[in-house]
């Protein structure tokens, strides 16, 4: 199972590297990119994940339920810790509350688990991507409006993508196919993003990036798994996949959020790259606590 979570790893951190190389010698601006891909690529990506599987959304209300919960939770302890430590919050919070669900988490359910566990894997990744682009940007900047918020592409995207999946309308194949390709294009252009700001990063940076991506958010986001079953009774693959999901790394997702509104974009990149690393060692031990 190491191999395997290596081997889903290592394209992400071969794409990181591309962009520090081209970082260090060119410094391109990726800032229109980086617009580009939030409001059409990653939102293409979300509609795809979501319209891709017929939900009985009904059953999964418990998931919803304990997935919201684990970001809130996650959060407000994240929000204490910067304080408790002097850090910005608007720095540390967004790479502890907000996971990589999307490109580390979805393949990584199924590995563990097989094809029955996408369809819920997806709705903790559609209730993380609501709060990251609702609370998680107005967090960053209050002059965003929370009641204007449907007007966000990724938002728009997924209330259209759960359209399709509740009412089982079939989207014509070959449309799905280019949506779903896409998307997948916001993927290796984030990493590469990534990789270009970590070429503009300082040392001091590599601290937070230890303090807050590598051990505070896979330890934290566990706690709260462990803590939120205890209260909110599930299936036992349902709770396998909430300990899965507490024990992934920040996404890369949090860099782009921080490059947009220019939230320490450096110390953000750190927290994610070394919290992805160390996803090599927490994500065997939280498959080996639900896979015993």
């Amino acid at each position: 199972m190491l191999i395997r979570i290596v081997e889903i790893l290592f394209p992400l951190f071969s794409i990181t590297a591309l962009g520090y190389f081209v970082g260090r010698r060119v410094k391109p601006d990726l800032s229109h990119a980086n617009k580009l891909n939030m409001d059409v690529f990653v939102p293409a990506l979300v509609f795809a994940a979501l319209a891709n599987k017929a939900f009985d959304i009904g059953a999964f209300l418990p998931l919803i339920g304990a997935a919201t919960l684990m970001v809130v939770g996650t959060g407000l302890a994240a929000w204490a810790l910067a304080r408790a430590i002097g850090i910005d919050p608007k720095t540390l919070v967004p790479p502890i509350m907000f996971n990589n669900c999307g490109n580390l988490g979805l393949p990584l359910a199924v590995l563990a688990f097989g094809e029955a566990a996408l369809a819920p894997m997806v709705v903790l990744f559609m209730v993380s991507n609501l709060i990251h682009f609702s609370f998680g940007a107005w967090l960053l900047d209050h002059r965003v409006r929370l009641l204007t918020v449907w007007k966000v592409p990724s938002v728009v995207a997924t209330f259209l993508g759960l359209a399709v999946s509740l009412t089982h309308f079939e989207v014509w194949p070959p449309l799905l196919t280019a949506i779903r390709m896409l998307g997948e294009i916001s993927i290796p252009l984030m990493l590469f993003g990534l990789g270009v700001r970590l070429a503009d990063s300082r040392i001091s940076a590599l601290g937070i990036g230890v303090l807050g991506g590598g051990l505070a958010r896979p330890l934290i986001g566990l706690a709260l798994a462990w803590a939120v079953l205890q209260v909110i009774e599930l299936p036992q693959r349902e709770q396998a996949l909430v300990l899965v999901f507490g024990a992934l790394p920040p996404a890369v997702l949090n860099f782009m959020f921080a490059e947009r509104y220019q939230q320490e974009p450096g110390k953000v990149a750190s927290m994610v790259l070394i919290g992805n690393l160390a996803a090599v060692v927490f994500l065997p031990l939280a498959l080996a606590l639900v896979l015993e």
